[in-house]
């Protein structure tokens, strides 16, 4: 009979064999959202802060269903064969049963996996619109940190840090900024992407303080008073109107996009 640990590692094999990945169920949501509005770089542009929201949500819940089809198919793949030729009810039960402690650590192991895929479908979706509004950008570049995106490029980085955005996303962010404040303190400035709406007040000044800028959808800034007065509290339409776009309008003067 198989042990515990055997039997977890069984149905986390299978599991991740039928799972679609997170790029997949992202890529899928973003398709739906904009299937009337592809390459429509005008309307992207003035509905980001709407997408950002509902693509999220799309893809989360479009993560759910694949979940409940892939957790079906793996107890099914792995039980089934231990409990025996033609099992009744109750042997299948009792086989289970006696694997409770495997089962256990599988459900901790998707909780704990659907928030990373959440986290790394919020960034496939930032990408994604980049691309559809024809943003030039490197992505997941190594620099002094890892941000998620750097525009117009990491070449130009290199050459001129200064004329450079630095745009990281982050779905929430609890502590965790400021392990990436460094990464922005030579480009022009440092831009952190969040659909998070319980940054505290005490935070956005320390981020203010370190030149970082949050972005998010224009609901999330409405939400609280702290979040319309911070000075470097910006929606995406602010971010692209205010930062990017006079960017883009520089770096094609100079031939470098």
């Amino acid at each position: 009979m198989p042990t515990d640990v055997q039997v977890h590692e069984q149905l986390k094999t299978v599991f991740q064999s039928k799972i679609p990945s997170g790029g997949e169920i992202a890529a899928a949501a973003v398709a739906r959202s904009l299937r009337r509005h592809k390459n429509d770089r005008k309307w992207i542009k003035h509905n980001f802060s709407k997408l950002i929201e509902s693509v999220q949500l799309d893809a989360y819940e479009e993560y759910l269903r694949n979940e409940v089809v892939a957790g079906r198919k793996s107890l099914a793949k792995v039980f089934l064969p231990l409990a025996g030729k033609n099992p009744t009810a109750k042997d299948l039960i009792d086989r289970i049963g006696k694997h409770f402690h495997a089962l256990d650590r599988f459900f901790l192991g998707l909780t704990q996996g659907r928030r990373a895929r959440a986290g790394g479908a919020f960034e496939y979706l930032i990408k994604e619109l980049f691309v559809q509004m024809r943003y030039p950008f490197s992505s997941q570049p190594i620099i002094n940190g890892q941000p998620d995106f750097i525009l117009p490029s990491v070449e130009h980085f290199r050459l001129h840090a200064a004329d450079c955005i630095i745009f990281t996303v982050k779905r929430s962010l609890r502590e965790r900024w400021r392990q990436i404040v460094t990464e922005g303190t030579r480009g022009l400035g440092f831009y952190l992407a969040t659909i998070d709406e319980k940054i505290g007040a005490n935070d956005l000044a320390e981020m203010n303080r370190a030149r970082i800028n949050l972005v998010v959808p224009t609901r999330i800034k409405a939400l609280r008073a702290d979040y319309e007065d911070a000075p470097n509290v910006i929606t995406f339409e602010q971010f692209f109107r205010f930062h990017l776009d006079p960017g883009m309008k520089r770096w094609r003067a100079a031939g470098i996009i």
